[in-house]
């Protein structure tokens, strides 16, 4: 992982020491309404979640969710990068945020930095994304980074419909 840097955040894997950072963003409403209860109720199961999904996801297929900072002070402010999920066929794009930072552009730098890492560094040709039907903040962030609906249906875990979305790679200028 190289670089992973804009104007005002970058991009670094996470760490054992961020199950506080990890424990308040999981618990979020905006977070469990869109993204869903992982059950990280306490540090230790942050730390189990930053090992077993995050950690492993590095070192399995080079790439993972990235820990959001601000470049001037180092805090961690949310997460973005590529998910490899057994119920899709390519990588997906994930990203959330604390509500302090909600609507500020900094979920759309992390995710046209992780884009470009996707296709310069990964050499991935496509990648895709998903939310549930209600989350049009991140439908309407995906559309604007050049995302397109697939017109396929996919599920959560808990069987709920999901909006998948498909971006081409090498139809990007990066």
């Amino acid at each position: 992982m190289n670089n992973l840097k804009s104007n005002r955040i970058y991009l670094r894997e996470a760490e054992e020491t961020d199950t506080a950072f990890f424990l308040e963003l999981m618990n979020m409403p905006g977070w469990l309404e869109h993204i869903g209860d992982r059950n990280i109720k306490t540090e230790t199961d942050a730390l189990g979640y930053i090992q077993k999904s995050l950690l492993d996801s590095y070192k399995t297929n080079g790439f993972g969710l990235y820990v959001m900072c601000l470049n001037e002070s180092h805090e961690p402010i949310g997460l973005c990068g590529l998910v490899k999920r057994d119920t899709l066929d390519l990588p997906d794009l994930g990203f959330g945020i604390l509500p302090a930072y909600e609507g500020k552009g900094y979920v759309r730098e992390g995710s046209e930095i992780t884009l470009e890492f996707a296709k310069k560094e990964l050499k991935m040709d496509t990648i895709l994304a998903i939310t549930n039907p209600t989350n049009k903040r991140s439908q309407n962030l995906l559309e604007r980074l050049g995302f397109s609906v697939v017109p396929k249906t996919n599920y959560d875990a808990e069987g709920e419909v999901l909006v998948t979305y498909s971006l081409c790679l090498t139809d990007l200028n990066i």
